[in-house]
């Protein structure tokens, strides 16, 4: 495990230490004694500070360009949105802007040596048109931003235009923000690089921790069936090919970030349970994927569920769960 991540994983440990919700079984009990709103409340809050702090450093730097990566289903859009957020109560005006916007149309796409289309490699976007057009806006020009239709597979002009002013500072996220080959000819010293991961903290038992890459599957496998159209026997299917690709084209650079944010909620697993659980037990028996499905469920299955009512519009969870006040 990379140092700067083992020190935010350590900091969300110390933190579950001193309200004691170390394990599963801790937050059962508290759930069953009725403090999901307290510990959903409370862990918001906490996320918000870090938001918070992102944004005072990079107000205090005076730097124009955000790099924000992470791997999939980290939450980096919402994390963009709520960081734009932060810069405003700062006095700066955020724009974001999503390298998915950037895919090459489906039939461009570079394939892996299984013959699948392979959206995890930086070839996969149009990297020259997306400096293009980077170039222009940090030299206060016009551009029309592009929009990706992920169920088409085509990308077309979004007829939102942009121009950067004084006092503009541009988020740009997407798994390759990090990648130095992504902006070869943005000078360095405007950059602010930023990393998010669901880091996930609490533990099944004393022994046995979560993986973090599970807490990020589960996220997608909901994410994909609600938005997507994909089902959970395809994104079961895509997962290995996606963690190939992180370990290739996210990991390596993971450490070039000047801050990293944990996105992982302490509640999520028990809220994600009931949306999951449906999901999973329509993969069939007699497939490859049912036996990763079977796994996840009984994972999930650890959990007292949690109802999401009182998950607040802006929380970063609802970018997978749906009824966010952002528009993804």
């Amino acid at each position: 495990m990379s140092p700067k991540i083992e020190a935010v994983m350590a900091e969300y440990r110390q933190w579950q230490e001193i309200v004691k919700l170390n394990t599963v079984a801790d937050l059962n009990t508290a759930v069953r004694a009725g403090y999901a709103p307290f510990i959903i409340q409370v862990t918001e809050a906490l996320q918000e500070r870090r938001f918070a702090a992102v944004a005072d450093e990079i107000c205090t730097s005076g730097k124009r360009l955000v790099l924000l990566a992470g791997p999939s289903s980290s939450g980096k859009t919402t994390t963009s949105k709520r960081l734009a957020i932060q810069l405003g109560a700062c006095g700066l005006k955020p724009h974001t802007l999503s390298m998915d916007d950037y895919f090459l149309n489906r039939e461009q796409t570079p394939r892996d040596e299984k013959g699948d289309y392979d959206f995890e490699c930086l070839q996969a976007l149009d990297v020259p048109f997306f400096n293009e057009q980077l170039s222009n806006l940090l030299a206060g020009r016009t551009v029309e931003l592009p929009r990706y239709d992920f169920q088409s597979g085509c990308r077309t002009a979004s007829g939102k235009q942009l121009t950067l002013h004084d006092h503009d500072v541009l988020i740009v996220e997407g798994i390759h923000a990090l990648n130095p080959d992504l902006t070869p000819q943005i000078p360095d010293d405007i950059k602010f690089r930023l990393y998010v991961s669901a880091l996930t903290t609490i533990q099944l038992d004393e022994q046995r921790r979560i993986s973090t890459s599970d807490n990020r599957l589960l996220r997608r496998i909901i994410r994909d069936q609600q938005f997507r159209g994909y089902s959970a026997e395809e994104t079961i299917r895509r997962w290995p090919s996606v963690r190939a690709g992180e370990e290739k084209w996210i990991f390596p650079f993971q450490e070039n970030c000047n801050r990293m944010i944990n996105s992982a909620l302490l509640y999520e697993l028990a809220v994600l349970r009931n949306y999951v659980m449906p999901i999973l037990e329509k993969v069939p028996v007699d497939v490859p994927e049912y036996e990763e499905a079977l796994r996840l469920r009984s994972l999930v299955g650890f959990f007292e569920p949690i109802q999401d009512h009182d998950i607040p519009p802006t929380s970063l969870l609802r970018e997978f769960l749906g009824g966010s006040s952002f528009t993804y």
